[in-house]
């Protein structure tokens, strides 16, 4: 029977993993987290990310996980409210839809539905990947090794995969100038309700400071800030002092979320970036999802990519007759990245200003972008809109985390 490596059990990896399985793959999923990852932010069910979970099974229990959303608000320091977009918004294609889970409820999901014929070895990633001609030894960290006739890197923007087959990082990584931490905060007595809404506290020196619903009892919260590069992973304590440096002196809930930060269990600090790849297979090892084509959290599109390229990828493994035959695996490779190269090179294309209005660098750019933010949703603004969105892969597939266009300027 043929048997894939599924390097990296997020959304794109576990997908895979259960479509191929139900095609009569064998699949091994290799996740260096100790157990199934928790934590992330909220990801829609418009467009692709509904399409293929429709088409799975899997998209009543997805509904099933929905949290309460009213919109998204723009606020000051004192917390009132600068301006703000409702879910009804754009026709339900705006900034928050109506129909959102968070990313670790989809992720279980996904996980879950795998069937008897995926396995998951936790703790677990490739220290090498040598060709066969007929397939792929991985060298598994480990110590053991296994020919497979597949190897897919779905592990992330960082890419173990992607290094080993590819090269170094560093070739294919575009900084975008804004780095994210996001973590999980435990509501106290006391701890002021969102009510539905995601709200975005904007600071100068690009700042941003957000708290959106989470489940019952929980919010969740995102702190952006200007940065290139980052303390190492390892060094917590580096991160913490290194956030708490940055958001000094900035008002709203700020002091309150430093806190946070540091008792969370899912606190994660990372980079906005790109990556952009001439290539994204070779021999019998493709890559899928951010490791080929991270279009950063700002895109908004992230899962719906994620689902979108697995379903392809299952689909021309299908097409070139695996897994009964897999002498056409690397033509199957081929089509794939065929059919996903025009969706990913539309979502790197961020909105004008996106980066910008996510991180505003003066008080008159915070003000301009509320401004902005009203402008946009005016009886005046709806044709220009309407046509942006018909353009846009931004408008098509859906897009959580801004789908609108924006033009702040650099201010």
């Amino acid at each position: 029977m043929a048997h894939a490596l599924v390097v990296g059990g997020g959304i794109a990896g576990d997908t895979l993993a259960l479509l191929m399985e139900r095609d009569g793959w064998t699949v091994t999923v290799a996740e260096i987290a100790p157990a199934l990852r928790t934590g992330g932010q909220t990801v829609d069910l418009r467009g692709d990310s509904r399409e293929v979970l429709e088409h799975a099974g899997l998209l009543q229990q997805a509904l099933d996980r929905l949290v309460p959303q009213r919109g998204a608000a723009w606020i000051d320091a004192r917390g009132r409210r600068l301006a703000e977009m409702p879910v009804e918004a754009f026709d339900g294609r705006g900034y928050v839809s109506r129909e959102e889970l968070l990313r670790t409820d989809l992720a279980r999901i996904l996980h879950e539905a795998a069937g008897p014929g995926v396995t998951h070895r936790f703790g677990e990633t490739v220290d090498a990947l040598e060709d066969t001609g007929t397939g792929v030894l991985a060298r598994f960290r480990s110590g053991t090794e296994e020919k497979f006739d597949l190897v897919v890197g779905s592990d992330g923007a960082h890419s173990r995969v992607r290094a080993l087959r590819f090269g170094p990082e560093a070739s294919y990584r575009k900084p975008l100038g804004l780095a994210h931490a996001w973590f999980t905060l435990t509501e106290q007595p006391g701890t002021p309700p969102l009510d539905g809404w995601f709200l975005i506290h904007n600071a100068p020196g690009r700042r941003g400071v957000a708290a959106r619903p989470g489940h019952p009892g929980e919010q969740e919260i995102g702190l952006t800030f200007a940065a290139g590069t980052l303390p190492p992973r390892r060094d917590r304590e580096a991160q913490f002092a290194l956030l708490e440096r940055t958001f000094a002196g900035v008002g709203w809930r700020t002091p309150e979320f430093l806190a946070a930060a540091r008792q969370a269990d899912d606190f994660a600090l990372d980079t906005y970036d790109q990556v952009h790849m001439p290539r994204w297979h070779t021999g019998r090892t493709v890559l899928l999802g951010d490791s080929a084509w991270c279009a950063s959290p700002l895109s908004g599109l992230g899962t719906a990519l994620a689902l979108r390229g697995a379903a392809e990828l299952t689909a021309a493994l299908r097409a070139a007759g695996a897994p009964g035959d897999t002498s056409g695996v690397p033509a199957a490779l081929s089509a794939f990245e065929r059919t996903m190269r025009p969706r990913t090179a539309s979502a790197q294309q961020l909105p004008p200003g996106r980066v910008v209005s996510m991180a505003p660098k003066s008080a008159l750019g915070i003000r301009v972008n509320a401004l902005a933010m009203r402008a946009l949703q005016s009886t005046a603004a709806r044709p220009l809109v309407n046509r942006a969105f018909a353009a846009s892969e931004h408008g098509r597939t859906g897009s959580p985390n801004g789908a609108p266009p924006q033009t702040s300027p650099s201010v």
